[in-house]
């Protein structure tokens, strides 16, 4: 079933026009429709590429794309043809926001980019995603989340010391892109509000993921020394990692002094605030790799669960590491209602992923299961004022799908 409705959204009224792939400018989508915003997905005869991967299809919807594009209404339109193009303008021509993340200079070279679109909308906002963002020796570059992984620095200190590079596996700059592409987008429709005036919003992947690097960029500018691998260690505090424990492992967040004190206590090494090497939250950190020795040889000697039993009754702030059956399965996530089930046309019944944050008076709802290609083609066509001849000929030139 779709989820029941719970009042609308606080993005009601806002129009979006999505022409974008993969997952970083679809996911700015989501997140604004998600939050109410009528979202369209203006998607190429062939479809969105996410459509065509990943392991599991529903005959041949992909759910990667189900999960994906969720709250969405989607139209076909051929962008490269004369009449694709003039559906679209008179799409921007109705919209608060353009959201592209095609290769840079795809718009334009179609004459849809931002300065050809503010002729027919003077304040239209128009957020345009790529892997290295539009100005630079690299500007006109395409890119991938793994390319910017690599190229942000972010997988020169990912993973164990010592060993080969790895990926984040969640596409941390893929989704930081399309957040803060949505997070600009609502910036701009405030300012719009102010000033009356549109802006172009320029976003880039490598930029997304360079841009999370807080801990790590303010140790390296004032040493000049490059952030190595430290496995689930922090880049400044200590004790902050996972430990190994008798049965498994378990996160220990005792940074803090008090935190620091009952953690030791908890565990049986009150001999440690003896120690003038752990004395203070920075002598901590520079001591890392001792501490962590000495904290899990006494860890080890017990259970996951009675260590965590015995530091959440002192409110030392700890968990279990979960794989993702546990953690769907976990009473507080299913409170939190992180997954919630649509009826799609073709998947049926399904869950999929909400967004994390909760709003009291404008609640924050998956409204409707993603489009099948093309599926909302003649509604958003007669919204437009297309009558059903119009429909037939723009289908008959090719325009729209």
């Amino acid at each position: 079933m779709n989820p029941e409705p719970m009042g609308e959204g606080a993005l009601a009224g806002l129009r979006v026009i999505e022409s974008c792939q993969n997952l970083a400018g679809p996911y700015c989508g989501t997140v604004l429709a998600d939050m109410g915003a009528d979202v369209i997905k203006v998607e190429p005869p062939g479809g969105d590429h996410s459509r065509k991967i990943g392991r599991h299809f529903a005959g041949e919807e992909s759910y990667a794309f189900m999960t994906l594009n969720r709250s969405k209404r989607g139209i076909v339109v051929d962008l490269k043809t004369e009449a694709g193009k003039g559906v679209f303008e008179e799409l921007a021509a109705g919209a608060d926001a353009i959201v592209e993340n095609v290769r840079p200079g795809a718009m334009e070279r179609m004459g849809l980019g931002y300065e050809d679109l503010k002729k027919i909308k003077p304040d239209i906002i128009y957020a345009s995603i790529s892997g290295f963002g539009r100005t630079g020796p690299y500007a006109g570059q395409g890119g991938y989340d793994l390319i910017s992984q690599g190229f942000s620095s972010l997988m020169s200190f990912t993973g164990e010391p010592g060993r080969d590079p790895v990926k984040i596996p969640v596409p941390l700059c893929d989704l930081n892109a399309g957040m803060y592409s949505a997070i600009s987008i609502l910036s701009a429709v405030f300012h719009r509000h102010r000033t009356g005036k549109g802006q172009w919003i320029d976003t880039s992947l490598t930029d997304a993921g360079l841009g999370y690097t807080v801990w790590q960029a303010s140790q390296f500018f004032p040493s000049g020394e490059p952030p190595v691998p430290k496995g689930t260690k922090h880049e400044i505090s200590a004790p902050y990692q996972a430990f190994r424990c008798a049965d498994g492992y378990i996160i220990i967040g005792g940074t803090s002094q008090l935190n620091w004190e009952r953690m030791c206590r908890a565990i049986g090494r009150a001999d440690l605030l003896e120690r003038p090497e752990y004395s203070t939250p920075r002598d901590r950190g520079n001591n890392e790799d001792a501490l962590a020795l000495e904290l899990e040889e006494a860890l080890t000697k017990g259970s996951r669960d009675d260590w965590l039993d015995r530091l959440r009754e002192v409110k030392v702030p700890c968990g279990p590491i979960h794989d993702m059956a546990e953690a769907f399965d976990h009473p507080q996530i299913q409170a939190r209602e992180m997954a919630v089930e649509v009826d799609h046309p073709v998947a049926g019944p399904m869950r999929v992923l909400a967004l994390p944050q909760k709003m009291s008076e404008t609640p924050v709802r998956v409204s409707r299961p993603a489009p099948l290609l093309g599926q909302h083609t003649d509604e958003v066509l007669r919204e437009l004022g297309k009558n059903e001849e119009d429909i037939w000929a723009l289908r008959k030139s090719g325009g729209v799908g």
